[in-house]
């Protein structure tokens, strides 16, 4: 035993025995409170901080404060609620979660609010600023719920239709619940600002006028580039075996404040962008993956079978409770045996045996027509039109009958650079070397003159939850298209006979240039919008269908996918794919005239 225990102390002065080892490696075997972490440096004990490796900033070092507010339940808690939701089912090494993603978060933030307190000493940063911009960081994503964006986007509002919720509302709420526990050194006004900092939301802080680019760190609200953003991006792409596109460093080095706001070298203008296509290329291809989503429904299927048992949407309200709700619950309802819980328990063993919602079709959209997608286009639309084609002498007509709207799901995805619509470098400020106390907004001459036309679009996808729909479904969704497209001819035609020569052009205001010094065009913004509102008015008509050279070339929107063609009949089971039934009817085929030849000639 004496042995045993100098092994465990650290004491070299008697040499291990295997036995030895066993002891000191045994689950059996206790370790101090002092015991080295996996993943932390070896501090001296009388150190207030602590460091954390991690894979994508290397060493983050954080105060004893800060490590204090680590170390409860609320925050612990983040270990078990994934940062990119069902997409690990895609990629299985984007496993980590949002704790991890939260340590990144404080350390940008600390990084950065650091760097400008020693480069612009006038800006009076406090150490008490530094600190609640860390925390602020640090605790931005505390109220996310099971699978991250799954719950709040999609999970509660079905499960509580009337409720106005966010997982914003719920960091706030667990925040204060983590300033309860007895080693939380947080006073009620810092609390108050780290809660506006997680907002960003200067104006909740009148006090910090002077500061209120203290506001556009953790959440920048005017043009969305935050450490947030940086580190999320950073850590996806990381995830995912992209390798980083953007040098996080440079951006935060670049960072100055000039007339109260967050600017950046013009020199780094690039980066800027390539950041905020970052975050429309993770949207498009990994957020928004169309195996990622069937599995989302899915698990919201579930959770809404589980709801009148187990009322989990209502833990939103109660921390005490909600400090528990992680993405654990599919295995709590997994290991349960009562009747009630069936139906959600088969959801999800299709989950894991990769019985999936099967997906139809897909398009991408224009911005300008998403309100039109999404009035026109719903499981409503879809079944009606399935059963007003599909006529008694069709062999599908039984089928058709049995088709109802919840066996359809339409899902329709906002894609864009980081502001919508809009260009997000029209809102970041820029300086240069030789006048480093003057910003201004880029001119496109300033930047590149190779810049998309758009920043945003739609992504709509058609799933149905049972494969023996998939041909019926395809043909409904694709008639709901046919009766837009002919809307759309019939406004364009009515548009022709009545419009006025002096009526100016759709979009003229969207196209006009920006004033001469570079700032956001707002005449042009607000006349997007207003065009946007409106379905298949005779004005907006002309953005769905545009012209073309000639009949044959028309190409609108409202064109079917034929890249997603699926036959009528086609009822898909489970493992089965076009590609493996090509190759069982290649199998299954006689063999070529050449090879008949030369089985007679060996013969």
């Amino acid at each position: 035993m004496a042995s045993t225990t100098r092994l465990a102390t650290g004491d070299s002065s008697v040499p291990p025995s295997p036995s030895n080892l066993m002891a000191a490696f045994s689950p059996h075997h206790s370790y101090d409170s002092d015991d080295e972490t996996e993943g932390e440096e070896d501090q001296p004990l009388n150190s207030k901080e602590r460091s954390f490796k991690d894979s994508v900033h290397g060493w983050i070092t954080l105060s004893e404060r800060i490590c204090r507010i680590i170390d409860t339940p609320q925050f612990q808690r983040l270990r078990h609620v994934k940062q990119l939701g069902t997409s690990y089912y895609v990629w299985p090494a984007a496993s980590h979660n949002r704790f991890e993603h939260c340590l990144g978060v404080a350390h940008l933030a600390l990084t950065q609010v650091k760097r400008l307190q020693q480069l612009q000493p006038e800006l009076g940063i406090t150490e008490q600023d530094i600190d609640c911009v860390t925390i602020a960081g640090l605790c931005h994503d505390l109220g996310h719920g099971p699978w991250s964006h799954v719950w709040d986007s999609l999970f509660i509002p079905k499960a509580m239709p009337n409720k106005k919720w966010k997982h914003e509302d719920a960091s706030e709420m667990m925040f204060d619940y983590l300033c309860q526990e007895p080693t939380v050194d947080v006073t009620p006004e810092e609390a108050a600002v780290v809660k506006a900092l997680i907002a960003g939301e200067p104006s909740r802080c009148p006090e910090l006028e002077a500061k209120k680019f203290l506001f556009e760190i953790v959440a920048n609200k005017r043009n969305g580039l935050d450490v947030d953003k940086f580190d999320y991006i950073a850590r996806d792409c990381h995830a995912i075996g992209q390798g980083e596109n953007v040098s996080l460093t440079k951006l935060i080095h670049s960072v100055r404040v000039i007339g109260g706001e967050i600017c950046y070298n013009i020199k780094d203008a690039n980066s800027v962008y390539e950041l905020c296509w970052s975050r429309f290329s993770l949207h498009k291809r990994i957020y928004n993956h169309k195996t990622a989503k069937a599995i989302e429904y899915m698990i919201i299927d579930a959770l809404l079978e589980a709801e009148p048992y187990m009322h989990i949407a209502e833990q939103i309200e109660d921390p005490k409770r909600y400090v528990h709700l992680t993405d654990d619950i599919k295995l709590r309802i997994q290991a349960t045996t009562c009747p009630e819980l069936e139906k959600a328990r088969k959801i999800f063993y299709r989950i894991d045996t990769r019985d999936l919602y099967k997906w139809i079709e897909y398009k991408v959209y224009p911005w300008s027509v998403r309100d039109v997608c999404r009035e026109r286009i719903t499981p409503q639309t879809i079944v009606a039109a399935a059963k007003r084609i599909t006529r008694e002498s069709d062999e599908n007509y039984d089928l058709a009958c049995e088709l109802g709207e919840e066996q359809i799901i339409v899902d329709l995805a906002t894609l864009h650079y980081g502001m919508k619509e809009l260009n997000p470098l029209r809102y970041v400020k820029f300086y240069s070397k030789r006048k480093p106390n003057r910003a201004k907004y880029a001119e496109s001459g300033d930047i590149s003159n190779i810049m998309p036309q758009a920043f945003a679009e739609v992504l709509l996808r058609v799933y149905t939850r049972d494969s023996r729909f998939m041909g019926l479904v395809q043909r409904g969704f694709r008639q709901v298209l046919a009766d837009i497209y002919d809307d759309v001819k019939e406004a364009r035609i009515s548009l022709s006979d009545d419009e006025d020569p002096s009526t100016p052009r759709v979009g003229a205001a969207a196209d006009a240039p920006s004033n001469q010094h570079g700032t956001p065009g707002a005449a042009g913004t607000q006349a997007d919008g207003a065009a946007s509102k409106r379905t298949l008015s005779r004005v907006s008509s002309l953005r769905l269908a545009p012209e073309s050279d000639g009949e044959d070339a028309v190409t609108t929107p409202w064109t079917p996918n034929s890249f997603t063609d699926v036959p009528t009949a086609h009822a898909r089971g489970r493992g089965a794919s076009p590609t493996r039934a090509r190759k069982r009817g290649a199998d299954n085929r006689s063999p070529s005239p050449s090879k008949k030849r030369g089985r007679v000639a060996k013969e």
